[in-house]
């Protein structure tokens, strides 16, 4: 029959209430929210298009880390070379070359097969052409595909903890095309100091200093031009006291960054800014192996190609665990800290695209997703009061409370809306009343078949759920493939529209149910008002 067992009742009555006491905080003062208890105090976050803030378009460097990867093989292939009593000349990697190359002249052209089987024992990714006595190397296109795809992941990944350790919340990140990064930042009008902290690499290495050679002062007349270093040898830039002196680093990377676990401010024992680093299991080892084989000898913590420190072994460092002191301010120390404790971007950005969208165009497209919602909902309304009398306005205050569990289940995900969004709300709002016509255009033929009013409304429910369900069903999946395949504002559309059918089904079958059973309990009716 059409009773509503009294579990039921407190069911919905109770989930109706938490619709509203969720839906809330989206409409009242930052004071009054402040009071409320701290699971009541989610709120629909803004859409960069509604709330204003900037657009980056970053560009992954991925030939960067070809040639750094290359870098990394130069000392294995040397010491295969000699290993191996080969003769060679000018082996390095071409810096300028479109695609990294490693290249080098062998003195003996006789050679050419056994180098080529070593350089590919070394990695099977290289591939290897011989002309003569000119050997190049380079990494295969189709083999680097996936390590590309890698690192964009990767750097999406570093740039999402940075900025959300910046205190900049409901970042949109997405991959574009090949090698491209879209970042939208909703809020932030000068996206300088995210700028700042997203284009370094923080890529920390620790190597030895080399004993034979001197540092040397930079040229005042051309500070950026490095002096020749041996081989195996580079001369790294190292500020001190306003000046630019450059330091003979060994390119052999000792302790790796990657190993890298933890990174908190601190202070020295003079009391400065410092920061404190701790090191994984093998990290950790193989700075103790380093500190132990170089007692008394100077070693640089190389950042970004750039020396930052380059202390002196006094004792053997078995904790897994050291720290950077020396020039640092209080924010410089907590900006290397959490560079650091974020991670390294695999490869350098650029930022090719930059855009701001200022609060005036969001308010302004606030309000006319606002009219839009409005209009929606009062044409909607009015056409069921039109229809289907007391049965339609029935149907429209089940709607209101769409519209309420939509908002509390969009705070509670702490989605962001967007244009896109505010389409899929109206859209809602006409499926949302969808169920009901199907309900009660069956009751209407139940009425004409002589059936009593209250089997007419308990056959209506019945026999149009299967209905409404298949429908609504067949809606759904086009929400989640949107969201499958989609991205950015697409998404959130895909997420808006298949919350309000979840909704929708509740209040049609659920609520409307109940209000109609609660107006029916106790009346003597021939005819119903539909």
């Amino acid at each position: 029959m059409l009773a509503i067992p009294r579990w039921k009742f407190w069911l919905i009555t109770g989930t109706c209430v938490l619709g509203i006491l969720f839906a809330l905080p989206n409409v009242t003062s930052p004071g009054f929210l402040s009071m409320m208890p701290t699971w009541l105090q989610n709120k629909v976050n803004l859409g960069l298009e509604l709330r204003g803030g900037s657009h980056l378009q970053l560009e992954v460097n991925l030939q960067a880390v070809a040639r750094d990867y290359l870098n990394q093989l130069l000392d294995d292939v040397r010491t295969q070379l000699r290993k191996n009593q080969i003769g060679y000349i000018g082996l390095a990697v071409d810096q300028k070359a479109a695609t990294p190359r490693l290249e080098m002249t062998l003195r003996n052209s006789s050679d050419a097969n056994a180098v080529k089987k070593i350089i590919n024992d070394i990695d099977k990714l290289l591939t290897v052409a011989i002309k003569e006595s000119h050997v190049v190397a380079h990494i295969e296109e189709s083999a680097f595909e996936n390590r590309k795809k890698a690192l964009i992941d990767q750097s999406i990944e570093v740039i999402r903890r940075r900025i959300d350790e910046s205190g900049t919340k409901e970042p949109n990140i997405q991959r574009q095309g090949n090698d491209r990064i879209i970042l939208q930042l909703p809020g932030v009008d000068d996206p300088a100091e995210v700028k700042r902290r997203i284009g370094k690499t923080a890529k920390m290495t620790f190597r030895l200093v080399d004993p034979n050679l001197q540092p040397v002062m930079a040229d005042p007349q051309n500070p950026t031009r490095v002096p020749v270093a041996s081989a195996g040898v580079e001369y790294l830039p190292e500020e001190r006291g306003g000046q630019i002196i450059y330091v003979p680093v060994k390119k052999q990377v000792m302790v790796s960054g990657e190993t890298l676990v933890d990174a908190q401010v601190t202070y020295d024992q003079n009391g400065s800014p410092a920061v404190s680093l701790k090191f994984n299991s093998v990290g950790g080892r193989k700075f103790a192996d380093m500190s132990r084989e170089n007692l008394k000898k100077q070693f640089a913590i190389v950042l970004d190609n750039q020396v930052i420190s380059a202390p002196v072994f006094q004792s053997v460092i078995s904790d897994g665990g050291g720290q950077i002191s020396g020039r640092f301010t209080l924010e410089e120390a907590s900006d290397l800290s959490l560079l650091l404790r974020a991670g390294a971007l695999p490869a350098p950005l650029k930022v090719i695209e930059e855009k701001t969208v200022g609060p005036s165009l969001g308010a302004d497209s606030i309000r006319s997703g606002q009219t839009a919602v409005i209009l929606a909902f009062v044409l909607v309304a009015t056409f069921m009061i039109l229809c289907y009398a007391t049965f339609g306005l029935f149907a429209d205050i089940a709607l209101v409370f769409n519209i309420i569990f939509l908002f509390a289940g969009l705070s509670l995900l702490q989605a962001t809306l967007t244009l896109p969004g505010i389409a899929g709300i109206a859209l809602t709002i006409g499926m949302a009343v969808d169920a009901n016509v199907l309900i009660f255009e069956r009751i209407k033929e139940e009425l004409r078949g002589g059936v009593k009013p209250i089997h007419a409304i308990e056959a209506g429910y019945k026999r149009a759920m299967m209905t409404i369900i298949d429908s609504n069903l067949t809606t759904l999946f086009g929400a989640a493939v949107l969201f499958e395949f989609g991205s950015g504002p697409i998404r959130g559309f895909a997420v808006t529209l298949a919350l309000g059918i979840v909704i929708s089904l509740f209040t049609a079958l659920s609520l409307s149910r109940l209000i109609i059973v609660t107006w029916l309990k106790g009346r003597k009716t021939t005819t119903l008002p539909i």
